[in-house]
């Protein structure tokens, strides 16, 4: 299950989100059809996109 979460700028995320964030670092990834792992070279190709879209998000 996915939870989010808007946080604004400046504004500080409370403590049972953060206590919710340590408790979900502390579960196993579980890859499915839906979200399969990533092959080395996919994972190499969406690191690529990400820095282009932070690229231009800065610019």
């Amino acid at each position: 299950m996915t939870k989010t979460f808007v946080i604004n700028k400046g504004q500080k995320p409370t403590d049972e989100q953060i206590q919710e964030v340590l408790e979900a670092k502390k579960q196993p990834i579980v890859f499915d059809e839906d979200s399969p792992e990533l092959s080395p070279s996919m994972y190499k190709a969406f690191q690529s996109a990400v820095a282009q879209r932070n690229r231009k998000k800065n610019a």
